[in-house]
């Protein structure tokens, strides 16, 4: 190699912009050497790394999908199940209104029918005391009147 390197040195004349003597294949077994030992040496580790990073880059982008989706899913699970108490503690709430209007129509029903039971204890109270009254002044009427009389008589 070194013979072409010497004969190329040694045939080189003039130096044009075109020359094409024997350096050129030289500078183009050069160039694929260098080519072939950076890929080797640089592009290929560089390659693999990219290529890894990548693959993480796609593996944590899936798990965080994957995460989402399961995240989505339980927050969905967690609106239906507090739909469901909320439905539940209204009806809860339905029945204990109901119940409480129940026990105090009972009070007012039981109310009532006391003050009915009052009222005609204090009517019939009213009419003994009348019919009493009555007797009464009766019997001051009927003396009033034998007294009157005998003063007449």
């Amino acid at each position: 190699m070194t013979q072409w390197i010497l004969l190329a040195a040694e045939t080189a004349e003039g130096g044009g912009l075109f020359d094409l003597d024997a350096t050129l294949p030289l500078m183009a077994i050069q160039f694929l050497i260098l080519a072939w030992v950076l890929n080797k040496l640089l592009y290929s580790p560089l390659g693999k790394a990219i290529d890894d990073r990548a693959g993480y880059v796609q593996g944590q982008l899936s798990s965080a999908k994957d995460k989402k989706a399961n995240t989505l899913a339980i927050a969905q699970q967690y609106e239906q199940e507090l739909k469901d108490v909320r439905k539940e503690s209204q009806q809860v709430i339905a029945q204990a209104q109901a119940e409480a209007q129940k026990i105090v129509s009972d009070q007012v029903q039981q109310a009532q029918q006391e003050v009915i039971v009052e009222r005609q204890k204090a009517s019939e109270e009213i009419e003994t005391e009348r019919a009493d009254a009555f007797a009464y002044l009766e019997q001051k009427v009927e003396a009033l009147s034998n007294q009157i009389v005998e003063k007449f008589v």
